[in-house]
């Protein structure tokens, strides 16, 4: 096989580890918070919105030592013990206590931090500055048929169910911790790309056993505690870099949709009473819409951005405007406090009258905007810190993962019209910060060109 398409295997078994994975976990949290409010048991007292509060928080901060981790063992075994841990937390609902939901919370926001650097690594490892738009876009088309798939599971299984009993709480989750171990055991298929071509990071190995091997024959431990506190070094001097601060602003937007259409509106779906009894089965076709918007948006706005030669900004206005129609038709259709209402939904009035075809087609818009945000700063960080990419996908996600938290706490209290306001002002100032980042990044390329003249 050739060394390019080494690479773009790579590429498409990453996406297939994680559509699995993610097919489990982003599923159990779409549902978590309406499956809490169903349980019989008088002995658990866990909020689903806490818990991914917490796990976001955690994320956070793990994002410090992200770095050295998957220095010192590799990306590969980094994605592989984490992916181990997201199917602990979804394993723990078959059999729910508090106190081990909110520890396998922590645990997996640790997780989170070490799997989606790793994950920010290989997909550098394995592309070029011409190839990095193009194998984001397949990496997240693939990530979010996750949406798809989990979520037309839920469809079927609860269909026409009004109270979610144990039985189909045991079984939706058994089947999703399966189904998570199956897309741990796929990162061990990803092979050490070729290294010609590459930068300086892309000849590091994929292989722990590799890494291990030419730690020993350097200089052992010590070895090891010098790549870790390079690693961690290298990421706090990103963080403070002009491009990376005004990224910020734009990373922090995604944070706070992801907790939004991953966790709220698929609550304010099933709260809505106007519904009908379909209203729990809703949340999944919710997501598969999502879903949808997702793969559609990373398909021919991470594929074909080349071809389509009007650059990034294009992309991102479409995904805020996107996301300002959904936005807008939520408010007019979902009752202001569905976020906050009970197992029996709530009986509050929207400004017009609830639209199910309305809702789901505000979840299509959801994920297609999401993805334009996505794609895009995945492109623009694997092409501006291309000899750093470790270290700058764990700041992106530290501060994904901290506006994620922080959505995630307010979730339990603000209604939905102030959520959406938050998410609209943020999602304008992180789109003008997009901008100039990416007027920085082709003035960049342009003097690269001139000086290689």
């Amino acid at each position: 096989m050739s060394p390019e398409g080494k690479k773009l295997l790579n590429i498409i078994i990453l996406g297939f580890g994680f559509m699995f994975m993610f097919t489990a976990f982003q599923t159990c949290g779409n549902i978590e918070q309406t499956v809490i409010k169903s349980f019989n048991s008088t002995e658990f007292h866990g909020s689903g919105y806490t818990s991914m509060a917490i796990i976001y928080g955690v994320f956070s901060a793990s994002n410090l030592i992200a770095p050295s981790v998957v220095a010192v063992i590799g990306p590969q075994l980094s994605m592989f013990f984490s992916g181990l841990l997201y199917s602990l937390y979804i394993a723990m609902f078959i059999y729910p206590y508090t106190w081990s939901f909110y520890t396998a919370s922590v645990l997996v926001g640790i997780a989170a931090a070490v799997l989606w650097t790793a994950q920010g690594n290989v997909l550098t490892i394995n592309s070029t500055d011409s190839t990095i738009g193009r194998n984001s876009g397949i990496f997240w088309a693939l990530l979010q048929f996750s949406l798809f798939f989990g979520n037309l599971y839920i469809y079927c299984a609860w269909h026409g169910h009004v109270h979610i009993t144990d039985q189909d709480r045991r079984t939706v989750f058994i089947s999703l911790t399966v189904i998570s171990l199956v897309g741990c055991f796929l990162f061990f298929l990803l092979r050490k790309p070729d290294s010609e071509s590459s930068s300086s990071e892309a000849t590091e190995p994929l292989l722990q056993e590799e890494s291990c091997d030419n730690a020993a024959t350097s200089s052992g431990c010590s070895h090891l505690c010098s790549q870790a506190l390079d690693a961690f070094v290298k990421a706090c001097k990103l963080f403070i870099t002009k491009e990376m601060l005004l990224l910020g602003v734009s990373i922090g937007y995604t944070g706070l949709e992801l907790t939004f259409y991953s966790g709220v509106y698929g609550t304010c779906i099933g709260a809505m009473m106007t519904f009908g009894q379909d209203a729990k089965s809703l949340i999944g076709i919710s997501g598969i819409c999502i879903g949808v918007g997702e793969i559609l948006g990373g398909s021919v706005f991470g594929i074909l951005n080349k071809r389509i030669g009007f650059g990034r900004n294009p992309i991102v206005l479409l995904g805020f405007v996107t996301h300002i129609i959904a936005f807008y038709l939520i408010f007019l259709n979902i009752a202001s406090d569905a976020p906050l209402a009970p197992e029996e939904g709530t009986d509050l009035e929207a400004f017009i009258t609830p639209s199910v075809g309305v809702a789901l087609f505000c979840s299509f818009l959801l994920g297609l905007g999401d993805s334009c945000f996505n794609t895009q700063l995945l492109s623009i960080i694997g092409f501006m810190f291309h000899d750093n990419s470790a270290p700058a996908f764990a700041v992106f996600k530290f501060i994904q993962s901290i506006m994620a938290a922080l959505a995630f706490y307010y979730s339990n209290y603000l209604l939905l019209h102030w959520q959406l306001l938050i998410l609209v002002l943020v999602g304008f100032l992180g789109t003008i910060t997009f901008f100039k980042v990416e007027h920085m990044a082709n003035s960049s390329r342009r003097q690269s060109d001139y000086d290689s003249i």
